[in-house]
């Protein structure tokens, strides 16, 4: 039987995985002239979600390029869509903190892992990169009868920031 502290690392690493897709901070890495690609600086990306279980959050961009759209979590491999195009974000599972209080039936995780982006289609045919996320989740657990019950959140926020280096 899987325990809370399993099911809410199991949702930190879903989440992480989305997060670090979705908020990936980028800076870019040199490029020669003979990739093809050229840099565009500091890139950075904020995934939120407020479902446990949603497969699906918003994801926006900044930096070389600012675009909003959505991030498809994956186990290890997200799939960043926004208008004209889509990349793969590959992030570890993230090493960090959690906690949960009985008392007030609060969950808490921090976790932080890297990433590397690739995969692009249309206008982001030959992205590339790679960088560093830190995930942020808060859940409350419903009550019954003086109990927690982790099973039943009655509210969840996910926020996921990276940062790293990309070309395209």
């Amino acid at each position: 039987m899987m325990t809370y502290k399993n099911k809410l690392f199991a949702a930190a690493s879903a989440a992480v995985a989305a997060a670090a897709v979705a908020i990936s901070g980028l800076t870019p890495a040199s490029a020669s002239p003979a990739d093809g690609h050229r840099p565009f600086g500091t890139e950075h990306f904020q995934i939120v979600n407020g479902s446990a279980t949603a497969g699906t959050a918003s994801v926006i961009a900044t930096g070389g390029f600012t675009a909003g759209g959505t991030d498809i979590a994956g186990s290890t491999t997200d799939t960043f869509r926004f208008p004209g195009g889509t990349f793969q974000v590959t992030h570890s599972p993230g090493h960090g903190t959690h906690s949960f209080d009985p008392r007030t039936c609060l969950a808490t995780v921090s976790s932080r892992g890297t990433f590397t982006l690739g995969h692009g289609t249309g206008r982001y045919t030959g992205i590339s990169g790679h960088g560093t996320y830190a995930l942020t989740i808060l859940e409350i657990a419903a009550r019954s009868n003086g109990t927690c019950n982790p099973e039943t959140p009655v509210a969840f926020q996910q926020i996921l920031q990276a940062q790293g280096q990309v070309h395209l």
